[in-house]
């Protein structure tokens, strides 16, 4: 049961970092300390004699020290943005240039990076987004200032490296396109979930795996853009313009984490930006959209939808701001304040950087301490510790196994492997349901070691289900070797592994926890996430159905191209296997155009027909956007049930050649006719245009 496939990528899966790779010294450390006596007032002129640096409590010594002096005045006004020449196209794919290992490439410069989030904003907002950045540029930046311009759409890309030429910061922002990427971004008051009509649960869509993954994805790609900067040790904020960023729950707690993690290693503080502005909570909605129905505007249910939608928008951006020590600008129309802010955060600071005297590859913590013994009264403001290097080929097997127990244990994420994750339930007795657990991992983070003609990995898998009360309920412990001919390991960029695996369980609320080692670098990545298994049993007054699936891919399951031992038991429990081929969850719910959608759900207990005839299931599937219905499939008919007493399968396949890209709402109108029941099961889907 438990498999490894080699699957397509959509570009859209996973935020990809860009391909130039930059290298520094392992044990070169280096710091960013700012300075202030105790009424705040920075101090300057300080010696490098002035600073004691202790790591785990052992004195170091001092390699590197410069002092940041960032001059503040203000640069003349340019030309604005309607006195200038019509928009030329900015070039693609830039770099962020970087100098020796601890050498200061920006002098008394203040580094600042725009990031524009494309696939967050609609038209309105990104163009509300650039004329903020031109203000900046044409009348707020400060001779110190140096500006770097990244985007994220489907991928991570650098537009633009640091520089102080405003003519052509000016330039590549004009060139952006409005309405770039916006098909990824939330229609907002559009969709039917934020009418305050009273449709009962069963009518919302459900959008967790959605919002979770897209979540992750931009917190992945500001990661990736941490990273990247990481190379200059001077100080650098990151201006992150978005129309907010979806809650995140547990489930992102991972990825969170570790994107904090690395602004603060790599000295980047974060400044999100709201490009929605001042947004009034306009009862019944504003004039871009139809009136609302039912009774939520008169209750109050649709002021409270709006206001807690808006709150856990605002949450996830609050926290990368104060976590990283920068600051959040929401509710306000001036959005290039955000860049002020920054500004004025940025002062005059130390770069101080030493080799550590510890030798040890042992990726454990520790702790830096900076002293100024001749003002032991002085604010010093600095990280205060790191993660030290590890080679993994020198690892024996006891310090591989301990390497896993100790990452499984750990209450710090590990993300150094992305893994998305999926999880779904299906009835299997009265009271016992099979949960089908789909990993997958984005080829182009995997290594490959050369083994005759053949490219070869492996894998360890681990995974650990507990209940409420934190009692281990299942587990699942795997190791996988790879084997890819040629043709498949030139793939592997645009492809992805995808591992699955099953439990058994009774109903109730559990907590998953996963972690995934590739065993060629050692990179590993664990995942965290909450769900529940249902009694479908007491759903007396509604239709019993199971987890919806949602898929563009169906591989036949001697297509993996790794396995560990065969369960026949689990692969019999698994709905999704039919006659050798297997359907393949999309986590994402990114689509493309040339691609079919699979979909496949059970309905339990169905009413018989007169005097104990067969059953009769009626069901469709339909696409909207908005409230406008965009497509509806032909009826399907079920009268027969499955392989499983009391189960009848749902199976639907589209072709989306004929739909338009966008974000639509999925709908499965599932009917009981003999026992009066329905059911509404709804799914966000990213439709994109055709792979080129």
């Amino acid at each position: 049961m438990r498999r490894l496939v080699f699957a397509a990528l959509a570009m859209a899966a996973f935020a990809q970092q860009p391909s130039v790779v930059f290298r520094t010294t392992t044990n070169l450390v280096v710091l960013d300390v700012a300075v202030r006596d105790r009424a705040g007032k920075e101090i300057t002129g300080l010696d490098r004699n002035a600073f004691t640096l202790l790591e785990d409590g052992k004195p170091q010594q001092l390699a590197i020290f410069e002092f940041q002096q960032l001059n503040e005045q203000p640069l003349p006004p340019i030309a604005t943005p309607s006195e200038l020449a019509p928009k030329a196209v900015p070039v693609k794919n830039a770099a962020i240039a970087t100098a020796a290992p601890g050498k200061v490439q920006y002098q008394d410069k203040r580094l600042m990076v725009m990031f524009f989030d494309f696939s967050s904003m609609q038209p309105p907002e990104q163009l509300r987004a650039m004329d903020a950045a031109m203000e900046f540029i044409s009348r707020r930046m400060a001779s110190a200032d140096m500006v770097s311009i990244m985007t994220f759409g489907t991928n991570l890309e650098v537009q633009q490296d640091f520089t102080s030429d405003r003519d052509r910061l000016m330039e590549v922002v004009r060139g952006f396109r409005a309405g770039e990427a916006s098909e990824l971004a939330k229609e907002g008051d559009n969709a039917d979930t934020e009418t305050g009509e009273d449709t009962g649960a069963a009518f919302l869509a459900d959008e967790s795996e959605f919002n979770i993954f897209n979540t992750d994805r931009k917190l992945a790609a500001l990661e990736s853009a941490t990273k990247m900067l990481a190379a200059l040790p001077e100080k650098k904020a990151l201006i992150y313009f978005s129309s907010g960023v979806g809650k995140t729950g547990v489930e992102n707690q991972s990825q969170l984490r570790s994107t904090v993690n690395a602004a603060v290693r790599a000295n980047v503080s974060f400044y999100p930006v709201d490009a929605r502005g001042l947004t009034a909570m306009v009862p019944g909605g504003d004039a871009s959209q139809a009136s609302s129905r039912g009774t939520g505007i008169f209750t109050g249910q649709q002021q409270q939808q709006q206001q807690s939608r808006m709150a856990d928008q605002h949450e996830t951006l609050v926290t990368l701001a104060s976590d990283t020590g920068g600051k959040a600008l929401l509710d306000s129309n001036d959005l290039a304040m955000g860049f002020t802010q920054a500004q004025q955060d940025i002062h005059s600071y130390y770069i101080l950087g030493y080799y550590s005297s510890n030798p040890a590859q042992d990726g454990r913590y520790r702790r830096v301490q900076v002293r100024l013994a001749s003002n032991p009264q002085a604010k010093l403001d600095y990280r205060t510790g790191y993660f030290g290097p590890k080679q993994f080929g020198q690892f024996t097997s006891e310090d591989k196994e301990q390497h896993l127990q100790e990452a499984l244990m750990l209450g710090d994420p590990i993300t150094d492997l992305p893994l998305a994750l999926e999880v779904n339930y299906f009835r299997i007795g009265r009271d016992r349901y099979f949960v089908p657990v789909a990993v997958k991992i984005p080829g182009s983070e995997v290594a490959l070691a050369k083994h005759g003609s053949n490219e070869v990995t492996e894998f360890d898998f681990i995974g650990q289900v507990r209940d409420a009360r934190g009692r281990l309920s299942a587990s699942v412990r795997d190791g996988i070797r790879v084997k890819l001919n040629e043709t498949s390991a030139a793939q592997l960029g645009r492809r992805n592994f995808q591992y699955d695996t099953g439990f058994t369980l009774a109903p109730g609320k559990y907590s998953l926890k996963f972690l995934a080692r590739e065993n060629q670098t050692g990179k590993m990545g664990t995942f965290e996430t909450t769900f529940e298994v249902p009694d479908l049993l007491a759903r007396n007054d509604r239709l019993r159905i199971s987890s919806v699936v949602w898929g563009s891919q169906r591989e036949p399951v001697e297509a993996a191209v790794g396995s560990a031992e065969s369960k026949k038991k689990l692969m019999a429990a698994n709905p999704l296997v039919e006659g050798g081929q297997k359907l393949v969850p999309s986590i994402t719910r990114v689509f493309r155009k040339d691609q079919n959608l699979y979909v496949f759900l059970e309905v339990y207990d169905p009413a018989a027909g007169p005097a104990g005839g067969a059953p009769s299931i009626a069901a469709t599937l339909g696409f909207y956007r908005g409230r406008v219905k965009a497509f509806e499939s032909e009826p399907v008919k079920l009268t027969a049930p499955g392989a499983r007493p009391g189960a009848v399968p749902v199976r639907f396949q589209v072709p989306l050649e004929k739909l338009r890209p966008g974000r639509y709402t999925c709908q499965v109108s599932v009917v009981d006719e003999v026992g009066r029941k329905f059911a509404f099961p709804r799914a966000p889907l990213v439709l994109l245009e055709s792979a080129r």
